[in-house]
């Protein structure tokens, strides 16, 4: 059979040829990016952008290159340092390398015949992991898996199936379930609780203080509520730090509250967790190795490609309980639990090599780098609360203690109605015009302009020219109301 359009799609010397083109635009881009040569996003809105590749799907002339241009210049630039947006990693090169290795090999990593060293891979990044939260590297255990959110599922199952009474797993829930968790906590934890069937009474949300702590002395009142509606608590979640405001939780009185009521003990630290590698920061999480179960991030604080998230956990039998489906076809000794066949504790079934990317930068730094890192953007936090502090027309809503700051444009005596639609202008300008990328998020009932300083190449002139930015924007904003 003739297969010329299979033939040239696999052909090695395209493949060679294709790839230096990729690699060399890919230089150019970080270059530019790094020296913030060109906007972090060229604005197009949805309408737009819909056209302008459907035209490409429809007229293009199929040059590879001409489309991996295009691609490039229509993202959103991570590297560039005026990016100051989301909770997403800024991609080391050698970590994208890893990538594209792991994406022409495609090995899946459900079972170790299928994709060996990655899978073994994982085993040495979660046990280096163990190690570094405090826990017994012989006695803990853990796997990656596809996002911080799929790993909250996965360890929620696990606690449901191990304390609770009763055979959940083929008999579903016969009680009320229910965790104690912040009212800052990931969104994730709810819609993960309510997948498990637990509804909204499944989450116990505990207020938080003025910091955005969550109110450690709530705790008993709220448990003996929930108990004498009849819930039965399975166990408390840390966040190790929040969303909104990156703020830590004190895991210590969290872990005594679980011990003293025999009660799980979970930490969602997918952002956070990797201040463990930081001598300056790392007691931020104090009490972390107390915990039965950790979730963190690689693809956050570790300059990894998404999507790739450990969790671990402090008994490795416990590993196993999230899920208990036979798939004999896949391993022959089922009940066997062998860590090397990772479908039996992941909701995976083809998984990604997701290990190699961290292992990549773990090799060539070991964990240096990741203290380097966290110094330096949580220190940068610092600096720019210190200059939110000088201006007089514009607010700091807390003192940072990781990498995100929250703050918004103050002038004069306007409403909290007022100021929450002003800051959201003020956003909406700087996204379309293009040279800064920050985001907003809603503390309490107000709005706030959030940055979360990701780039290691951001410094104070460019967190100087983003104030000016948003006074100007601000002052132009009030004079045309």
């Amino acid at each position: 059979m003739n297969k010329p359009l299979i033939s040239k799609a696999f052909n090695p010397d395209n493949f060679r040829h294709q790839g230096h083109l990729l690699v060399e635009l890919l230089g150019d881009y970080l270059e530019s990016a790094l020296q913030s040569s060109k906007p972090v996003n060229r604005w197009r809105d949805p309408e737009d952008q819909l056209t302008f590749w459907q035209n490409d799907y429809k007229e293009g002339d199929r040059e590879l290159g001409r489309f991996f241009k295009n691609l490039i210049d229509s993202s959103l630039h991570m590297h560039n340092p005026k990016n100051m947006g989301h909770q997403v990693a800024i991609p080391a090169p050698e970590a994208a390398l890893a990538g594209l290795l792991t994406e022409l090999l495609n090995n899946g990593t459900v079972v170790y015949e299928i994709g060996a060293p990655a899978v073994v891979l994982e085993r040495v990044v979660c046990k280096q992991l163990a190690q570094e939260m405090g826990f017994d590297p012989g006695k803990a255990d853990g796997f990656m898996t596809s996002g911080a959110s799929l790993a909250n599922l996965t360890a929620l199952m696990a606690i449901r199936n191990i304390k609770a009474g009763e055979d959940v797993w083929n008999k579903g829930n016969n009680k009320q379930y229910a965790l104690m968790v912040s009212e800052e906590a990931h969104y994730c934890i709810d819609k993960s609780l309510r997948i498990m069937g637990l509804g909204e009474a499944g989450t116990i949300r505990i207020p938080v203080d003025e910091h955005y702590k969550v109110r450690v002395e709530m705790l008993e009142s709220a448990y003996r509520a929930a108990r004498d509606r009849g819930v039965e608590v399975l166990g408390i979640i840390g966040c190790s730090c929040s969303t909104s405001t990156g703020t830590y939780e004190e895991l210590e009185p969290l872990a005594d509250f679980a011990q003293a009521h025999n009660l799980w003990f979970h930490v969602d630290a997918a952002h956070g967790g990797p201040a463990i590698f930081s001598k300056k920061h790392r007691h931020r999480l104090k009490g972390i190795e107390r915990a039965d179960s950790v979730v963190m991030d690689f693809h956050k604080m570790m300059m990894t490609p998404a999507l790739s998230t450990a969790i671990i956990f402090r008994e490795a039998k416990h590993s196993y309980r999230s899920f208990s489906q036979k798939a004999q076809y896949l391993w022959e000794e089922q009940e066997k639990k062998s860590w090397f066949n990772l479908g039996q504790r992941s909701f995976e079934c083809t998984k990604l090599m997701m290990s190699v990317k961290i292992y990549t930068l773990l090799r060539q730094y070991g964990t240096a780098l990741f203290e380097e890192y966290i110094d330096y953007t949580y220190d940068l936090a610092q600096s720019f609360a210190g200059m939110l502090k000088q201006e007089s027309d514009l607010e700091l809503a807390l003192q940072p203690e990781t990498n995100v700051v929250c703050f918004r444009y103050k002038p004069g005596k306007l409403s909290s109605a007022s100021l929450s639609k002003l800051n959201s202008l003020i956003r909406k300008k700087l996204i379309e015009d293009g040279e800064f990328y920050i985001v907003q998020t809603q503390l309490k009932e107000d709005i706030w302009l959030r940055v979360t300083l990701m780039n290691p190449f951001t410094t104070t002139v460019e967190l100087r020219a983003l104030l000016e930015k948003i006074k100007q924007l601000g002052r132009q904003l009030v004079s045309e109301q």
